[in-house]
């Protein structure tokens, strides 16, 4: 089975300096501001990495261009995605973001990408209704997808920070 086209929502980095990064890309890209979330906890009862309770700190910048989001993550520490990323390929291109539409949608997507031989490889739930996950199949030079839902709560916050832009 065919998963329906996704239109990717988010480009994201992950690096060991949020300050070098976003300079870099204001320079390259002309954005404008970025909007920093610094020490975000991701609780074990929360989250999960290679099928274990996760307990980390990332902090995360968010800007945009027009409706394309861009996040830099920075691993504070903790053991997760990000961190061991920077361990094994150095800062960089992370991963693209699909959204689901609803929670439902959610759960489908990721069991159709498990079908897809893509499993989950980090997956956690975020204060303002997001849920997220990654998932990955690196034997098919796909290193990780995120699928996430981002509740109304969450997507009026992303709406400030693009209308940030605009200003």
């Amino acid at each position: 089975m065919t998963a329906a086209p996704r239109t990717p929502t988010q480009i994201a980095w992950v690096t060991p300096d949020l300050d070098a990064t976003e300079t870099a890309l204001t320079g390259l890209l002309g954005v404008r501001k970025w909007v920093r979330i610094p020490d975000v906890h991701f609780a074990p009862e929360a989250c999960s990495y290679l099928g274990k309770p996760a307990d980390f700190v990332a902090s995360i910048s968010l800007s945009y261009l027009g409706d394309m989001q861009l996040e830099l993550i920075q691993p504070v520490h903790g053991e997760n995605i990000y961190s061991d990323f920077l361990r094994e390929s150095g800062a960089g291109l992370h991963h693209i973001c699909v959204e689901a539409a609803s929670p439902e949608d959610f759960d489908a997507a990721l069991a159709e990408a498990a079908g897809q031989g893509a499993p989950v490889v980090q997956q956690g739930v975020m204060a303002g209704g997001i849920q997220f996950a990654y998932v990955s199949a690196p034997q098919a030079g796909v290193p990780f997808l995120e699928i996430a839902y981002i509740a109304p709560e969450m997507r009026a916050f992303y709406d400030y920070i693009k209308g940030e832009q605009r200003q």
